[in-house]
């Protein structure tokens, strides 16, 4: 098939091409990029964050990591997953443009996967494949649909978050049909970007059976979603004292080290 994945230029869609890709080898494979999620605001909590998701993988990491042949590592940087793809990752932040609509009609893709794209996909882009479009959102749906769930399910003492595989039916946030999901089990002395990051290995296993069934004609069983559940948006300052408050952390350094070294052995 002919794939096209919509990712974010951050450290969580790293790891999730990281783990996607080279599954996906038979497949014709192209990568955009948005720059960011949303508009996150200037919330200190939320720079922090932005750093550890973005910055300092994009500008001090990846740019100096050495190639593939000289190190015995297990992940990739965006810029070196060219030779896993048809053409290099681009950064494409207005895929509903009528120039990158132009775009992705030529490039016939039969599939669309979204990761954390940083924009809502309108209808005219939704109807361009013929597979449809399936999202994976780091959320358990339909109860935390939105921005940062794994961190409002946290702020309300859920025991699991998830990952949740789902078509993207129309311009709505979240509300298409689930094709599956999985859970882990919060650890609440672990921090929010650390379960972030966790949630990738159960969920890219969901998408790549998903697409694995669509290769071989069986297109997968989605059921359609409750009306019930939440929209969720950026958190607040007050959020982000509850947060602290019940002995949470959004970022812990350690196990930030301790996740880059699979960048390097």
């Amino acid at each position: 098939m002919n794939i096209l994945i919509l990712a974010n230029q951050d450290l969580a869609s790293n790891l999730a091409l990281n783990l996607l890709l080279p599954s996906l080898q038979r497949h014709t494979l192209r990568v955009f990029l948005s720059s960011r999620v949303g508009k996150p605001g200037a919330l200190p909590e939320l720079k922090r964050l932005r750093f550890f998701e973005q910055s300092l993988c994009n500008e001090m990491l990846f740019p100096h990591l050495p190639e593939p042949g000289q190190r015995d590592a297990q992940y990739l940087s965006f810029s070196q997953f060219t030779p896993l793809l048809t053409s290099p990752v681009e950064i494409v932040n207005t895929i509903n443009s009528d120039e990158s609509l132009s775009r992705v009609s030529a490039l016939k893709p039969d599939l669309i996967l979204s990761i954390r794209y940083g924009g809502i996909l309108k209808d005219p882009l939704l109807a361009i494949p013929k597979q449809g479009v399936i999202n994976l959102h780091s959320g358990l749906l339909p109860d935390y649909r939105g921005v940062m769930a794994t961190f409002w399910a946290m702020l309300n003492g859920e025991r699991e978050i998830g990952t949740t595989c789902h078509f993207i039916e129309d311009d709505s946030i979240d509300t298409g049909g689930v094709i599956s999901a999985c859970r882990l089990t919060v650890h609440s002395e672990r921090s929010y970007l650390w379960h972030v990051l966790q949630l990738y290995t159960g969920g890219c296993e969901l998408l790549l059976d998903a697409v694995e069934r669509i290769a071989y004609g069986e297109k997968p069983v989605a059921r359609p979603q409750s009306t019930k559940g939440g929209y969720f948006s950026f958190p607040q300052a007050e959020d982000f004292t509850a947060f602290s408050q019940k002995g949470l952390k959004l970022v812990d350094e350690e196990e930030m080290l301790e996740f880059f070294k699979h960048y390097y052995y």
